[in-house]
């Protein structure tokens, strides 16, 4: 979980009682050193307001743990998880998702592992043995360079061409993050995808949907099917195809993707951290799964044009690749394309923007400035429908106005710490970096504003 701010806040509170003279036994400033009333006033003024964000913060904090330890306790609790844990099997309207699992090595210092989720190869398979075989073999594929963590890797759903991304793989993926976290100690904010194959289809399906659920994910060996990837702006990607790869034409199409994710770092001025590794005379089999050097194009764009290049020798490991990375749960900057959504998810949030399912059409930029206690959130005008940003104390003070920019027009809005918004967004994740304290309704707030 994300480390928390209020020890900053203590700190400053504790300086400005230091300040004020509240600590005592220091001798009296010399005439010429006497602040004048409006400097007093001013000092004063600051201090209360330090104090007033450091309660609201302290406040949240408490109620927040509080939440936390009782949602853990029921959840740990309840049949039906205890009984998915124990079978390693979750299903959802009578469709299954089996999983295997094998935990390596210790935890880290604060008992927490990184999950790494694996997705097997084959996909359409009439009698499913193909799939069957596949997923036994994922159970140890990527497992060599795991030097830490829980490693999971899922059977899919159905034997169907998209066998990872049908309807309810989705919200079953979710369900297994959240039993990780409750029953494993995963850690929410190491959370890795990686799959080869019909499991890197998987990948590209599944990471825009659920992006802010993942650290980082590995693609090796899959066709994108054009999915759009506007909504990959925090969440590192690492792809991998081999040259002679051409059936369905995945070696050109994922040096295309890799050309079509430094558009989008152009456009939306950052992001979209990626990699992309062309194995040279390598067909559909080669090796993303170990921590040598394997040679690779040199210049994807040359071999997008060409299908050639110069080649270099670099690691291309995607659990190496993937450790890198942590999630930030609340980053600064968002982009959201509600057309690619996971239809039955339950979860309607998006990092920290919220949406009902309904709503899926329309791109969303949304930033947040913690020190000028502001929101800018720009749509493509395709929006239809409402949106809300939701709160914590990480990202405003509660102790003042909110602004908020929408589509060039500005609002004020007074934060408040709410238990319904608290409890009902960690019900909705199951995630302790997204126990919400408010939200804020940006078409209420410009109807509220038009009154």
């Amino acid at each position: 979980m994300k480390k928390k701010q209020c020890g900053a806040g203590i700190l400053l509170l504790s300086l400005a009682l230091l300040w004020s003279g509240c600590g005592g036994g220091d001798p009296a400033p010399d005439e010429g050193a006497v602040p004048d009333a409006a400097q007093e006033t001013e000092a004063a003024a600051e201090t209360e307001e330090i104090m007033t964000e450091t309660q609201e913060e302290e406040k949240a904090m408490t109620l927040r743990e509080e939440l936390w330890a009782e949602y853990c306790e029921r959840e740990r609790q309840d049949e039906t998880r205890i009984r998915e844990d124990a079978d390693r099997s979750v299903s959802l309207n009578g469709v299954v998702m089996k999983y295997g699992m094998k935990i390596v090595g210790e935890p880290d210092e604060d008992g927490r592992y990184p999950l790494y989720i694996a997705l097997h190869g084959g996909g359409s398979d009439e009698t499913g043995r193909i799939n069957d075989d596949q997923w036994r073999q994922m159970g140890t594929y990527y497992l060599g360079g795991v030097k830490s963590g829980i490693y999971v890797n899922p059977r899919a759903v159905r034997d169907t061409w998209d066998c990872h991304s049908n309807p309810e793989s989705y919200p079953l993926y979710d369900r297994i993050i959240e039993n990780m976290i409750l029953f494993r100690n995963a850690d929410p904010d190491r959370v890795y995808l990686m799959g080869f194959s019909a499991g890197g289809d998987g990948v590209y399906q599944i990471t825009p949907r659920m992006t802010d659920r993942f650290a980082a994910a590995n693609m090796s060996a899959g066709h994108p099917n054009g999915v759009k990837l506007e909504n990959l702006y925090n969440m590192p990607l690492q792809l991998q195809v081999g040259a002679n790869d051409d059936a369905y034409g995945r070696n050109k199409m994922t040096a295309e993707y890799d050309i079509l994710l430094n558009k989008l770092q152009d456009k939306y001025g950052g992001g979209y951290i990626h990699r992309t590794n062309i194995h040279a005379d390598r067909g559909h089999n080669f090796a993303d799964y170990d921590d040598a050097e394997h040679e690779i194009m040199s210049d994807v764009r040359a071999f997008f044009r060409t299908g050639k290049s110069d080649t270099v020798k670099e690691k291309t490991g995607a659990v190496l690749f993937m450790d890198q990375y942590q999630r930030d749960p609340l980053p600064e900057t968002v982009v959201w394309n509600l057309g690619v959504r996971a239809s039955m998810r339950t979860a309607e949030s998006f990092y920290w923007l919220s949406a009902p399912m309904n709503v899926n059409t329309g791109i969303v930029t949304a930033r947040f400035d913690r020190e000028a206690n502001s929101f800018t959130v720009t749509t493509d005008g395709k929006v239809k429908g409402d949106l809300s940003i939701l709160l914590s104390e990480d990202m405003a003070d509660f102790s003042r106005p909110v602004t908020v920019e929408l589509d060039g027009e500005t609002f004020s809005y007074e934060p408040q710490i709410r238990r319904e918004v608290m409890e009902a967004t960690l019900e909705e994740r199951g995630d302790p970096s997204w126990i919400f304290s408010d939200r804020i309704s940006l078409s209420e707030l410009k109807d509220g504003a038009g009154n």
